[in-house]
Order: structure tokens, then sequence, then C-alpha cells
């Protein structure tokens, strides 16, 4: 395998035949690179999606009142659905399915924010401390809101990073007075967010303490909770439960599905994973077929090679060479061209990926494409097998070739 006259041997023969091989060498150069790109992107869309569903607990159930759009009871389409403190209330008594719990309140559109002298508009929710659970919220500094913010009606505000930095700029935001529609509130957190910095734009309040100050009553906009270690279809079947029981609470007709909508979001992390493993599964089947073609591309070549060295291989066995050196300087070659053009494909194809992971601002949908060294090491791996794959037939073809005939052939 080591046999330098072997090899100075095969750098004489690519190099007697530059175009040649230079053509055979891109077409498995083109089907590892097509390869890798496909690969890296299938990673970048599966990243995008992750990340959608890193801003919330995947394991939850999120269920929003709407309007009805069917009849039902005296009620005419059109009605809107409102929750009350009585549906958290109900869902708060479940023994089965229910871990962390929380509503929302909203206030109408963005907050007029004041500090000092300065102002802005910002997202407010008001919520249950279980919120933090539900949308993965990270504390950087402080705390969130707490139960006794809730039942003592504090006034008191958790606020986004971005917040902290554009109304507090360098001073800690921790323990000053801010207001909300000239209503003074305590900062007594600060918080980022895992999946998204648009979440870090957001004020977080008592939902109680809203509820009174903006005269919301007992109401809510949202209620969400997560389903701690419970399956898919268990979670579906609970879903299906609370359906048909707020339905019944609610005054919807049974076959209303636009009254109150359920998110189920591990049903769709699971449908968005099924899609991304049949994404990947279908980039490997292009990526192999195209590599295959380049392979296929490299055993005709390395037979046209054979036979325009049909008299030399007569001439080297009749002085005494074996089948295996001759196998082994055929096998050698096809090894070369294949690994090399291959592994040329394999650098371009991660240093454009490192390149767009680099330079292209990351999107909702897709973010930092890359290849991981498993599968670049599987791909070399790969390589060598097909070369050698694509130089077996060739070689035994090689082996098999009779001086006598070789001689009179030429």
């Amino acid at each position: 395998m080591f046999d330098l006259d072997k090899w100075a041997e095969i750098g004489h023969t690519i190099s007697k035949n530059k175009l040649r091989t230079a053509l055979t060498a891109f077409s498995v150069f083109w089907g590892i690179f097509m390869l890798v790109i496909l690969l890296g992107s299938g990673k970048g869309l599966q990243n995008g999606v992750q990340n959608e569903f890193n801003d919330d607990a995947v394991n939850s159930i999120w269920i929003y009142p709407r309007q009805t759009s069917l009849a039902f009871k005296g009620f005419q389409p059109g009605r809107r659905i409102r929750f009350t403190t009585e549906d958290f209330d109900r869902l708060e008594a479940k023994n089965f399915g229910v871990e962390h719990l929380t509503g929302r309140f909203y206030l109408n559109g963005s907050g007029t924010i004041a500090y000092k002298n300065k102002f802005g508009n910002y997202s407010i929710r008001s919520v249950h401390p279980d919120h933090q659970y539900l949308e993965n919220t990270l504390i950087e500094e402080g705390r969130f809101i707490n139960q006794l913010d809730v039942d003592q009606f504090r006034k008191t505000a958790a606020i986004g990073k971005k917040v902290a930095q554009e109304l507090f700029e360098n001073e800690n935001p921790i323990g000053k007075y801010f207001k909300i529609y000239n209503i003074p509130f305590q900062v007594v957190g600060i918080f980022n967010d895992e999946g998204s910095e648009r979440e870090t734009e957001m004020i977080y309040l008592p939902i109680t303490t809203a509820q009174k100050v903006f005269n919301g009553g007992n109401r809510m906009d949202q209620l969400m909770f997560t389903l701690g270690d419970l399956t898919l279809d268990e979670s579906l079947a609970l879903q299906d439960d609370l359906e048909k029981e707020f339905g019944a609470i609610h005054q919807v007709h049974p076959d209303d599905e636009r009254a109150i909508y359920f998110s189920n979001n591990l049903d769709r992390f699971q449908e968005f994973m099924g899609l991304m493993n049949g994404i990947r599964v279908f980039i490997w089947i292009i990526g192999i077929g195209t590599l295959i073609a380049g392979i296929v591309g490299v055993s005709n070549i390395m037979l046209i090679v054979v036979k325009e060295r049909t008299r030399e291989i007569g001439v080297r066995k009749a002085l005494g060479a074996t089948p295996y050196s001759i196998v082994s300087l055929i096998l050698q070659e096809s090894v070369v061209i294949t690994a090399v053009s291959g592994y040329l494909g394999l650098i371009l194809g991660v240093g454009l990926l490192e390149f767009v992971s680099a330079n292209i601002p990351p999107s909702d949908f897709f973010r930092y494409p890359q290849v991981d060294l498993k599968v670049a090491v599987s791909t070399m791996i790969l390589l060598v097998i097909a070369g050698g794959f694509a130089g077996f037939f060739p070689a035994m073809k090689a082996a098999k070739i009779q001086p006598i005939e070789a001689l009179r052939d030429a």
C-alpha cells in the first residue's frame, strides 16, 4: 500500500491524462459538495424550527377564547367567548396533566411607559408566577412575579433586558419605580428569553394587580399550562376532555371548532420533527444519488484506463507481477481520485456553510447551517469505500488479463 514506486506510477498516470482525471474528479467533488450543502441546509432548517419552540415550553397546551361560528342554545354565531378566573381555578384543580399553569390578561395595545424623562411603548402581559416556565423566561437579575405579588395585588414588574437597557440605560433598574399609564410599578427582576429577542421587549405584571388597576375584573385572555411527563397520546386525550368541558361551560356547539382554540405544542413539535426527519432522509437520498453518479463515472473511467493499459498489464504479468499487485494498483488510483476530489468537495462545502452561518443573520426558520463532525468523518469513510468500490470491477478485469492476450491485443 505504501510502495513509493507504485504511488509515483499513479501520479504519472494521473498527470498524463489531466483533463480526463479532472472531469472524473469533478463528478465526485460535486456529489460530496452537494451532499454537504444539503445536509447543512437541513440542519439550518432544523435549528430554526427548534429555536421557534425554544421560545415556549414544548410540553404545553395553550387555550385561546375566540368567537363562536355556530348558533347554540339560543346564542347567535359571532358571540365572543370570555375566560374568567373560574376557568383558571378549574384547571388548577385538575389532578392529571396540569403541571405549571398561568393565565394572561392583556392591556389594550402597548403600554406607555415612563421613567423620569424617558418614555417608551412596550408590550405588557399580566400573568401568574408559573408563566416563567411556559415562556422559558431566564431571570438575569432579581426575580420573577411571585405568588405574594398575586395574592397581595402588589404593583411589581419584571422587565425584559431590552426594556432595562432602553429605559434605564446605565442605572440598575432593580427597586426603581416606573409608571404605566401614570401608575407606579416597582421593578423586581430583569429577564432574558431563551428563544426570541422580541420577548425581551416585554413587561410582566401580577395578573390580579392588572385586573384590579386596569378594570379587568376577573377576565382572562388566555390560559396555558405544561403537561409534565405526559406522552403525546395522553396530552391529546387531555386536550379532547378539556375541549368538551370548556365547550359545555361556555355554551359552545360541539361541532364549533372556532369558539375555543387549543394549541398543543407537543403535538406541533412532533409534527415538525417528523417533517425534519423526512427532509433529512430526502436529502441523504438526493446527495447519495448524486455521489453514486460520480462514483459510476469514476468506475467507467477506470475501465477505460484498464483497456488503454492492457498491453502494459500483460507485460507486467509476463514479468511476474501478481494479480494482487495489479488489483492494488488500480484500486489505489481509484481511491486517490475519489478521496482527494471528495475531500476538496467536503472542505469547500463546510467552508461555504461556515461563511453563510457567520455572515447571514439567522431568521425565524433558518439558523446556523452546519455539518457536525460525525457526518464529516462518515462522509470521508464513505469516500474511501466508494473509491474502492469504483475501482473494484476494473481492477478485477485487469487481474484476469492474460499476457498472451494482452500482447495479441496490442
